[in-house]
């Protein structure tokens, strides 16, 4: 089963959506292996954003993240990745499809509610990023056959 990395963003946090965040996740199929709150601070966010350290918007972006705490989710799933990233939609809430998180829930390109992983090679990065192997847990949650074709596991 493939696994990806889902931060919460502030702009969820502070609207109280956690909560509906992970429930539409559980409701999807998907198995939650890790969570935790935690505060973000520049060291983790320099190595997260690197990719844009160059931009105009890098510290704003950081200002952003850092504005309260995340909550950061492993999620668990066959095509988790995919999936994930679907479910989210794309980066600007305002052009996301509506019944996507960010269709549903963000106005903005920077206040977006939701990271999550863009591939199978980024996720498993991202989730060494933000948990240490022992928060990470496998245990049986549902048959698969409730959720996937035999083939498909």
């Amino acid at each position: 089963m493939e696994k990806t990395l889902v931060i919460i963003k502030p702009s969820a946090i502070r609207r109280n959506l956690t909560g509906e965040i992970i429930h539409r996740f559980e409701r999807k199929g998907l198995q939650i292996s890790g969570i935790k709150m935690m505060q973000l601070d520049d060291k983790i966010l320099d190595e997260h954003y690197g990719h844009l350290k160059s931009k105009p918007f890098f510290q704003r972006i950081k200002n952003s993240m850092m504005s309260s705490p995340v909550v950061v989710c492993c999620l668990k799933s066959v095509d988790c990745v995919h999936i994930v990233h679907t479910m989210a939609g794309c980066t600007n809430g305002r052009e996301a499809a509506m019944g996507t998180i960010r269709g549903d829930y963000s106005v903005s390109i920077q206040e977006n509610i939701i990271h999550t992983s863009d591939t199978v090679e980024n996720a498993n990065i991202e989730i060494a990023r933000f948990f240490k192997e022992e928060e990470i847990f496998e245990f049986d949650q549902l048959s698969p056959d409730v959720l996937y074709a035999n083939d498909e596991f």
